[in-house]
This record gives C-alpha cells, sequence and structure tokens, in this order.
C-alpha cells in the first residue's frame, strides 16, 4: 500500500491505495503558506484517522499544479513515511505517449488519469476531472494522448455569478428540486448543475464527431459526483482514478 498525494489549486487529495483497493480518499484546502510541519500534521492525522500506521506505508508518490508548495508536501510526507516520496516530473517514468506541441506542459494530474484510463476501460476515450477547473483529456484508440480541453469548473462559473450580480446571493450545489426553478435559488442551482451536464453531453459529442468513432468517456474529480447523474450520455464515474494511476506510476518506478 502506499500514500498517493494530488496537489490541486484548491484541495490536496490524499488517498492510501494498493493493487486491490482504494482505501480512502481525503480533501485538504490548498494553502501555499502552511510549513512542512504543518502538512506533516495533516498527513499524520489523516492516516490516524483510518488506522494506517505510516511504518505499514512502502512509500508515498505526489502529482501537483502548484510548484510553490510541491516539495513543502515533499518533505512533509517523508517526516511521516521516513521513506523516500516520488514526484511526479521529468525523468520519471508513467509509460504514456504523449502527442502535444509540448508533452512537458501536461499537468501530472492528467498524466495519471490517463494512465489509470488506458490501464482499466476501452481506448478510444476522454477522461472528465471536474475539480478547479475542468479538464478534458483525450485519447485516441491506439492509447496515445492526442489533446484536450480545459475550461472554467462549476465552483469557478458560480463564483463568477454571484460575484457579478448584486442580486444573487451564493449558493451550495445540492441538487435542485426541478429542472424550471420557481424561485432565484432554485434558477440558480438547476442553471449551474444542468448546464455543466449539458456541456460535458455536448462535448462528448463533438469530440466524437471530430475523432469519428465513439468514445469511452469517464468522469473524475471532487465535483465529478455532483454533475454526472444529471448527464443524458453515458458516463463512467470514477472518482479513484488519479490515486490509481499514481499508483501505477510509482509501480513503473520502482
Amino acid at each position: 500500500m502506499i500514500l498517493a498525494i494530488d496537489i490541486g489549486n484548491t484541495n490536496i487529495v490524499l488517498g492510501c491505495v494498493d493493487d486491490n483497493k482504494t482505501y480512502f480518499i481525503e480533501r485538504l484546502s490548498t494553502i501555499k503558506t502552511k510549513m512542512e510541519l504543518e502538512y506533516a500534521i495533516d498527513i499524520k492525522m489523516v492516516l490516524d484517522i483510518h488506522g494506517i500506521k505510516p511504518e505499514k506505508l512502502e512509500g508515498a508518490i505526489i502529482s501537483s499544479v502548484v510548484p510553490q508548495i510541491t516539495y513543502v508536501v515533499k518533505e512533509a510526507a517523508e517526516k511521516i513515511l521516513k521513506k523516500e516520496t516520488l514526484v511526479i516530473g521529468p525523468g520519471v517514468k508513467n509509460g504514456l505517449n504523449i502527442l502535444m506541441d509540448n508533452p512537458a506542459q501536461l499537468g501530472s494530474d492528467l498524466v495519471a488519469n490517463a494512465v489509470a484510463g488506458i490501464a482499466e476501460y476501452k481506448a478510444p476515450m476522454m477522461i472528465f476531472d471536474l475539480g478547479t477547473a475542468t479538464t478534458v483529456s483525450v485519447i485516441d484508440e491506439k492509447k496515445n494522448y492526442i489533446g484536450g480541453m480545459i475550461y472554467p469548473g462549476v465552483n469557478i462559473s458560480l463564483n463568477a455569478l454571484t460575484e457579478n450580480a448584486s442580486q444573487l446571493q451564493g449558493i451550495g450545489l445540492e441538487a435542485p428540486k426541478r429542472i424550471v426553478g420557481k424561485n432565484t435559488i432554485e434558477c440558480m442551482k438547476s442553471g449551474v448543475l444542468y448546464s455543466s451536464a449539458a456541456a460535458i453531453d455536448g462535448i462528448i459529442d463533438r469530440i466524437e464527431e471530430a475523432i469519428g468513432q465513439p468514445m469511452t468517456a469517464i468522469a473524475t474529480g471532487g465535483l465529478s459526483k455532483k454533475i454526472v447523474p444529471y448527464c443524458k450520455r453515458e458516463v463512467i464515474l470514477d472518482d479513484d482514478l488519479l490515486l490509481k494511476g499514481l499508483l501505477i506510476i510509482y509501480r513503473k518506478n520502482r
């Protein structure tokens, strides 16, 4: 079993995973001013809550899109585990053939998603990761990563709506009672959830048209559980995808 850590712009995802299952997934707030000791305490508390002793872990791996704190979290993990922590980056084997203008620009979280997607699902495929931004990774029938999309995430869109319309207040992302809202709150919830789901449906249609064949659609990320149930197209929900990809990459480098 290993500790897998994904450092995102809004959340840090922690999970323990082995070849058989994911034991837990927890999320911490990404705080750039935290010190190594503070993150070490966070990691230790999460492991304690789930009854996992650090000495039982064979190691750890990190993917990160926040370089300012990558090595702070790395040192924190090593302080708790007393073992070297692998950070995805140049020189780390992942087995993914990236056919983009600059492969080095591809985020390590998207690399991990794609590695797990190829291992578990039928290509060609597209992977939606619903986080701070919504990303779409496109993998062709030969299992090459050929490109994708990035567009504003659900919370970014919601925050922009409430900040720029003085009569609208903040809302949660609970399911609306009906698609046609009868008051401002219902209208906002319906608009955010159904427009996000419709965007996924429409993107699947357009990418399949561009590729010229049906594709497997997979969704992951913190907000995927809230949006995918409202999609009309078939979308596989896999909340563990990133952690499984990190495990595969860890194994390739050990």
